[in-house]
C-alpha cells in the first residue's frame, strides 16, 4: 500500500515538472527557438550615446512583472531607451528598470514603452528624483 501512494505522489510531482518544462518553453520572451539568452539577435540593441548620469536630472524605478531572463530585460531596456532623452537600465533578476531622464517623461509614456511589448507590465513607477 506504501509502495502505491509513493508511486502516485512520484506521478503527480512528475506531472507538475513536466507542466512547468511545457509552460517555460511556450511562453515569455524566449518561446520563439528556446532560451537564446539575449544573443540571438532577434532585436537590435538600441544604444544610448550619453551614459553620463550627471545629465539625467530625473530618475525613477520601475518594477516590471513578466521578466524571466537577460533577453527579457534587454527588450525592456530598448523598449525605454527609444525614448527620447531616456537611459534605462533594467534588472530582469530584481524585475526593475532604472529610468534615467533628461526631463521628467510622464509615467504613463514610461508604461505604455514596456506594456505595448505585450510580454510585460509595469507594476509600478516609484519616482527617485
Amino acid at each position: 500500500m506504501g509502495t502505491i501512494v509513493v508511486g502516485g505522489v512520484l506521478v503527480v510531482v512528475l506531472v507538475f515538472a513536466i507542466r512547468s518544462v511545457i509552460k517555460r518553453g511556450t511562453s515569455g520572451c524566449c518561446s520563439s527557438g528556446g532560451s537564446c539568452g539575449g544573443g540571438c539577435g532577434c532585436h537590435a540593441n538600441v544604444k544610448v550615446t550619453d551614459k553620463n548620469l550627471a545629465h539625467y536630472p530625473f530618475e525613477a524605478v520601475l518594477t516590471v512583472d513578466g521578466m524571466t531572463c537577460g533577453h527579457c530585460a534587454s527588450k525592456v531596456e530598448n523598449a525605454l531607451n527609444t525614448i527620447e532623452d531616456v537611459y534605462a537600465v533594467v534588472d530582469s533578476d530584481l524585475k526593475k528598470a532604472h529610468v534615467h531622464m533628461k526631463s521628467k517623461v510622464d509615467e504613463t509614456v514610461l508604461r505604455k514603452a514596456v506594456n505595448d511589448l505585450g510580454e510585460y507590465t509595469v507594476l509600478s513607477v516609484d519616482w527617485i528624483k
